[in-house]
């Protein structure tokens, strides 16, 4: 379940916005530059707390069910405003005894959608860890010949203790996949988080100067639904009423 305390409630919708979901991509050389993220990983390793902790700075523990949200915050990079999209996904999956990846539809159109790439995976859970290869081969048969810039974020590393993937093995990754490597904790750690992220949209806005926007030719997809505000406002809502009926028993 979503908890949002109330005073905050007018500052996240104004400064974390949920937006409609367009027809179609924007375009990389629009007078305002986009840049679209598309978060990825399995279940329960901390996606979504990851996008919140990034573009507000709140750690938020407990959420409902992932149905993928889009994101959209304004920054200054390289002394250029960019608009940021963040497309938060559901969890993908192993199918049985294989190494091929089992996901919903609407994560394969925010793949053909996206600038960008951010793996997730818990330090504590190796199984999390060990689908993002197939990951990256599934998203390399739908763009073969594209560049994917790639973060590899080894969320959850507070957890030390219960730790079941090396900083070592979470780093060989990343340079096999060709990405950059940053181990965080969304609970804890809000800078190491920023400037994950910052990184990778620097990267991108540098790239996308040149405009080749070769994956998206003659490309006219159907974006997945996210819910509107209205929607989020609600579950907003009910999450407070229901902390405060709890807090009301105890």
């Amino acid at each position: 379940m979503l908890l949002i305390p109330e005073q905050t409630m007018s500052q996240y919708s104004t400064n974390f916005l949920l937006l409609p979901i367009p027809e179609y991509p924007a375009l990389d050389c629009a007078p305002n530059k986009i840049i679209k993220l598309v978060v990825l990983g399995g279940s329960s390793v901390g996606k979504t707390a990851l996008v919140v902790r990034f573009l507000t700075k709140r750690f938020i523990g407990d959420y409902e069910a992932n149905t993928g949200a889009l994101y959209s915050r304004k920054f200054t990079i390289d002394g250029e405003q960019i608009s940021l999209q963040v497309q938060d996904t559901p969890f993908v999956s192993l199918e049985d005894d294989t190494d091929s990846i089992c996901c919903q539809e609407q994560i394969n159109r925010s793949i053909y959608w996206a600038d960008g790439f951010v793996f997730v995976y818990s330090i504590t859970d190796y199984e999390s860890f060990r689908l993002l290869r197939p990951l990256h081969q599934h998203i390399r048969r739908i763009h073969p010949n594209a560049n994917i810039p790639l973060l590899l974020v080894a969320n959850k590393g507070d957890l030390l203790r219960a730790r079941q993937v090396s900083s070592k093995e979470g780093l060989q990754l990343a340079t096999e996949l060709g990405g950059s490597y940053s181990e965080v904790s969304a609970r804890e750690h809000c800078e190491g988080v920023h400037e994950a992220f910052q990184q990778l949209c620097q990267e991108l806005s540098r790239s996308s100067s040149s405009c080749n926007g070769e994956k998206r030719r003659g490309l006219h997809l159907v974006r997945p639904k996210s819910p509107n505000m209205q929607d989020l406002k609600r579950r907003l809502k009910q999450a407070l009423t229901s902390k405060g009926k709890s807090a009301t028993t105890l």
